[in-house]
């Protein structure tokens, strides 16, 4: 039979990551949660839009959501290092789930204000602070030793497919019903994620951490050093930080692009999320089929110049068929980025700093796109959307050239097993 990308998926990484009972029901679940997510994102972006007709608003709105974990984020991956990851897994979905089905039943019922929208996200965003690092911590606790990579790849993917897929399935649920029920399904996916968790048969000493060397902040700043050291993880999430802020913004704050650029309403935003999902959905495939650690410094590094020039293309254009291309190749780069950072943050750290290095990917992904909306959002309100983008691309571009000038050597720290180093 021919090799394609999928069949080699399927035999290869991610047949290997769901061999175990526990694996899929993790995996699983995780799908739903996390498109549950994306779905609520675009909804409470559309509902802010709705409500107040500002693109800086709109900027607020994600800013609550995401930013938080630049105070928690860090914080949250030292508990995962100490406590009951499962337990501290549960509770904080149930927050989530919780605050969705809050923010679903006020918008139906036509209770809802901008100001307590923003409030309910801060508490949805600090919840959300604790979930990542806790869940990502089990994966190893999940699989055999030699599966990890396979694994964490298999991880990566669905993450990065659920952020794509979850906005193209709530443009068309706000389109058809509103947008209650897009955000009322994060409130179903939550649910779920969080009654599966103890169906998961894991060992006693996997559930937990080490036990407390230090204190809380000591061990939080511990994490920080030791990224800081390390001759690849410190460079990596640096370059993924600020590609986040320059480019991640356009994605956060889609319907002021939609309406301003193109004069659209919710069908197109539908079909320009749809196009994102479809463009993440093959290059995610494409991407965890390779089965292997080398070259994927290269990925992680050019994808961001192929997200910038897509971003740039995107914004230049008045037609709407072009910016659908745009948002696929948007969609592509991006999931092809995401994958290949985490591949290599996992596989490098030292399992002992796995909680607190994955606090740092969920500080880089979702506090950077909240600095970026925030300031895309805002300065859209002064100059226009396609201004404050081009000047995003272009600084974008100066990053991308920074990471190249270094990718030999952060290719050399990260794709070698043996490089890795010592606690």
């Amino acid at each position: 039979m021919p090799s394609t990308p999928i069949s080699r998926l399927v035999a290869g990484p991610l047949g290997r990551a769901l061999a175990s009972r526990n694996a899929r029901i993790f995996f699983g679940a995780s799908l739903g949660a996390w498109t549950g997510l994306w779905m609520h994102r675009i909804g409470v972006a559309w509902l802010a839009w709705e409500l107040t007709r500002s693109a800086a608003w709109v900027g607020l709105i994600a800013f609550a959501d995401l930013a938080p974990a630049v105070l928690v984020s860090p914080v949250a991956g030292a508990l995962a290092d100490r406590l009951d990851r499962v337990r501290l897994t549960m509770a904080s979905q149930g927050v989530i789930a919780l605050e969705a089905l809050t923010v679903a039943s006020l918008t139906a019922t036509g209770h809802i204000s901008i100001g307590l929208l923003f409030a309910l996200e801060m508490i949805s965003g600090t919840a959300a602070c604790f979930s990542q690092p806790a869940r990502q911590t089990l994966i190893p606790a999940l699989v055999r030793r030699e599966d990890l990579p396979a694994a964490v790849a298999a991880n990566s993917l669905l993450f990065n497919v659920a952020r794509f897929v979850g906005p193209g399935l709530a443009g068309f649920i706000i389109a058809a019903w509103g947008v209650a029920p897009a955000i009322l399904c994060n409130a179903l996916g939550h649910g779920f994620a969080t009654v599966s968790m103890p169906w998961l048969r894991v060992d006693p000493e996997q559930r937990r951490g080490h036990p407390a060397t230090n204190s809380l902040f000591a061990e939080t700043l511990e994490g920080f050093r030791y990224a800081a050291r390390h001759p690849g993880l410190g460079p990596i999430v640096a370059f993924s930080a600020l590609s986040s802020v320059l480019l991640r913004g356009v994605q956060e704050i889609l319907p002021p692009y939609v309406e301003r650029l193109f004069g659209r309403g919710a069908e197109s935003l539908a079909m320009l999320t749809a196009s994102f999902a479809v463009g993440a959905l093959i290059s995610g495939l494409t991407v965890a089929s390779r089965g292997r650690l080398t070259g994927t410094t290269r990925i992680a590094v050019f994808a961001i110049l192929a997200q910038a020039v897509a971003t740039g293309l995107f914004v230049s254009t008045g037609y709407f068929p072009f910016a659908l291309l745009c948002g696929a190749a948007i969609g592509a780069s991006a999931s092809a980025h995401g994958i290949s950072v985490q591949v290599l943050a996992q596989t490098a750290a030292s399992p002992a700093m796995r909680g607190r290095i994955m606090s740092l990917w969920a500080l880089v992904s979702r506090a950077c796109p909240a600095i970026g909306a925030l300031a895309l959002g805002t300065a859209g309100e002064a100059f226009g959307l396609r201004l404050p983008t081009f000047a995003a691309v272009m600084l974008a571009l100066a990053v991308f050239a920074w990471g190249l000038s270094r990718m030999r050597r952060i290719s050399a720290a990260l794709e070698r097993p043996e490089a890795r180093p010592a606690e």
